[in-house]
């Protein structure tokens, strides 16, 4: 599949995303600032700049998802991961990012922050019905399913 791809001025000096190995499902995005750093306190958000622009096929989405080592270190994480970019947005790529961390972050230019994965879309169609099809599960929503497996470990919410 190929992504047409534009750089904005204040991306010029960084390197096309690229998968970092050969079984990498991302590329990664790095921070494009024209002026210095972004601090984020903790607990803040900031839409960070990539200058990257691209162009995909219709049928395919861009997913912007957090770098695990970044959250792990730093406590920075994607904010609406995964952030969705659909095939006919033109605009420049940004990064929603939140400090999860006691201490205050700094994002520099050229900062690897995110990671975006290529899906394919679906598109469904809706059909009304006043039944839908039992399944074991049935309406069993949040913790419906329990923590552990098997009968040794119980539940922390359930008295013993």
């Amino acid at each position: 599949m190929i992504i047409q791809l534009k750089q904005s001025e204040a991306a010029a000096d960084l390197p096309l995303p690229a998968y970092q190995t050969e079984l990498s499902a991302g590329v990664d995005l790095q921070a494009a600032l024209t002026e210095g750093s972004i601090e984020l306190p903790p607990q803040q958000r900031a839409a960070v700049p990539t200058g990257l622009f691209i162009a995909m096929p219709e049928g395919v989405e861009a997913q912007i998802r957090p770098r695990s080592g970044l959250a792990l270190k730093t406590g920075l994480t994607v904010a609406n991961a995964p952030g969705t970019i659909d095939s006919d947005y033109r605009g420049e790529i940004k990064v929603l990012l939140i400090n999860l961390g006691a201490e205050p972050v700094t994002i520099d230019h050229g900062m690897r922050i995110a990671q975006m994965i290529f899906s394919p879309v679906l598109k469904a169609t809706f059909q009304l019905t006043n039944r839908l099809d039992d399944t074991s599960r049935g309406d069993g929503g949040f913790g419906s399913t329990g923590l552990y497996d098997g009968a040794e470990q119980q539940d922390s919410r359930e008295p013993s």
